[in-house]
């Protein structure tokens, strides 16, 4: 069983080695990858989740790296450089900003949120403005959900949706896996 497993994941790795080009003015709510759409649909739920872990302990390993406004390495980290990052160390490409971001993937509801799906918030006075912060959801316990984000305060942090802050602020959630 354990060959046959080895085997097929040799071969996954072989066939997801084709390149896509990133489309600078897509349209698309589609996420480009460098897995074909149809690998990319043959995955067995534990490939997804081990994908979801990946990206989000790559997240993790920017906590506590310092707030730097477009960001995107441990010298310093914005919200959306910190997404971007993550999702694309693992060929997973997003627009670089949080607004764009959040015209990708599916909208969901809270209630159908799972770790791995991002979190979009309206921060400021006027919370009325556009899409301006994303956070990665790593864990889902009952109604608690806890996000991974950057912060101009604090730099890379964990921060729960239950925060009276982020509970106003919350826009929508998006699931680009």
């Amino acid at each position: 069983m354990r060959k046959i497993l080895v085997l097929i994941l040799l071969i996954v790795a072989f066939y997801s080695c084709k390149s896509s080009k990133r489309s600078k003015n897509s349209t698309s709510s589609k996420v480009i990858t460098k897995k074909s759409k149809q690998k990319t649909n043959s995955l067995t739920s534990n490939e997804v989740i081990a994908i979801e872990d990946k990206i989000i302990n790559y997240a993790k390993s920017f906590k506590g790296v310092r707030y730097k406004w477009g960001g995107t390495s441990k010298s310093g980290m914005d919200c959306s450089g910190l997404i971007f990052e993550s999702f694309n160390a693992h060929n997973i490409y997003l627009p670089r900003i949080s607004r764009d971001m959040a015209k990708k993937g599916t909208k969901i509801t809270l209630k159908n949120t799972q770790k791995g799906d991002l979190l979009f918030f309206k921060t400021g006075k006027n919370r009325r403005n556009a899409i301006n912060h994303v956070g990665l959801i790593v864990k889902v316990n009952n109604k608690d959900i806890t996000f991974i984000h950057a912060t101009t305060k604090a730099g890379v942090i964990t921060s729960s949706l239950s925060e009276s802050y982020w509970q106003k602020s919350f826009f929508e959630a998006r699931r680009i896996l």
